[in-house]
């Protein structure tokens, strides 16, 4: 290069790993964790699983939340994984004001910090209630429901990993088909979780026309952190569910969790949108879509379907054919793939 040659700013991308945190990145492209004033909401010390993808979802999350409230935050969290693996007494791994009562009522509890808060004029500080799958759709969804009910200005935050796996993998109202657990073990004729049982709980939060419901997941960091600090923007109540893979309970591999939670969205198994006062308001396209079993052979939870010699096509179809009407209900084709 001689003296008179232009300089060119070399610019260091990681394109392949949709790498979220490299602060080699613009900085308008970078996640909350890649900054080093995030709040570390979950510190070191915490037990959970390699790979766990609550972990992960929750630490998003609730960095994100954090920034977005300037730091004044209440988090209020229902018995599960989280919980656990978070606070063995006499520790806690939070480095923020952390509440937790019972497995069934963390939305009320939620609401009632907001208006003991109201009470106090602290419109200040904020309220997030989370929960995994058991202790929302399950054991208090009647607690979400009142507070979704009466516009209760929390922000409830569901980490969803289908099933009960800190109890040891029960099934849940938000287990799959055919999906094997504890309770819904690979025998008979019709192997792991029937179909047609279930609830779909963002759909059910939309029913009760509140401000703001999303669907997350941990394969898009940048996504799932655009819509907390969204729902954080709004008043009222606000729902967000959160699909985080869980190694143990999925029998994926813990290397695996990021990988396994795209899949889930490629498939269209697991469409992410946003929804507001009951009407979806937008919905994030699938890039490259993938087949059902792309996603499914990756867990043993589903081994049984595809058993040597023995594959189970009729129920593998069926599973299609959920995905196919996601993509079709909520639009998530891309336009060139649709001609």
């Amino acid at each position: 290069m001689t003296d008179g040659d232009a300089l060119q700013k070399v610019k260091f991308y990681q394109t392949g790993t949709h790498t979220v945190g490299n602060r080699l990145m613009d900085e308008d492209a970078r996640s909350v964790q890649a900054s080093t004033d995030r709040s570390n909401a979950i510190t070191s010390g915490h037990r959970a699983c390699q790979g766990c993808g609550e972990a992960l979802g929750a630490r998003y999350a609730l960095d994100a939340a954090m920034r977005a409230a300037g730091g004044k935050l209440v988090a209020v969290n229902a018995t599960g994984c989280l919980e656990v693996f978070t606070t063995p007494y006499p520790e806690t791994s939070w480095q923020i004001p952390w509440l937790h009562s019972l497995f069934g009522n963390a939305p009320a509890v939620a609401a009632g910090v907001a208006a003991g808060l109201r009470r106090l004029g602290r419109d200040d500080v904020k309220v997030v209630a989370q929960g995994g799958d058991g202790g929302t759709v399950d054991i208090g969804f009647g607690c979400l429901s009142g507070m979704f009910e009466r516009n209760d200005d929390v922000l409830y935050v569901c980490y969803d990993n289908e099933a009960y796996m800190n109890t040891g993998v029960q099934r849940s109202s938000a287990t799959p088909p055919t999906a094997r657990t504890a309770t819904t073990p690979a025998v008979g004729p019709a192997p792991g979780n029937v179909f047609g049982t279930g609830k779909n709980l963002p759909l059910i939060a939309m029913a009760h026309n509140i401000p703001y419901v999303a669907t997350a997941s941990v394969a898009d960091l940048h996504d799932l952190e655009a819509k907390v600090t969204k729902a954080m923007g709004v008043s009222g109540a606000r729902y967000i569910h959160i699909m985080v893979p869980c190694p143990l309970g999925w029998g994926s591999d813990s290397a695996d969790t990021i990988k396994v939670a795209r899949l889930a969205v490629e498939s269209g198994l697991f469409p992410l949108f946003e929804a507001e006062h009951g009407m979806v308001t937008a919905v994030k396209k699938i890039r490259r879509r993938v087949p059902v079993e792309a996603y499914l052979r990756l867990q043993r939870r589903f081994a049984h379907l595809f058993k040597e010699g023995a594959e189970d096509h009729e129920r593998i179809a069926a599973i299609q054919c959920m995905a196919d009407a996601n993509i079709a209900r909520y639009g998530l084709q891309p336009e060139e793939a649709q001609a």
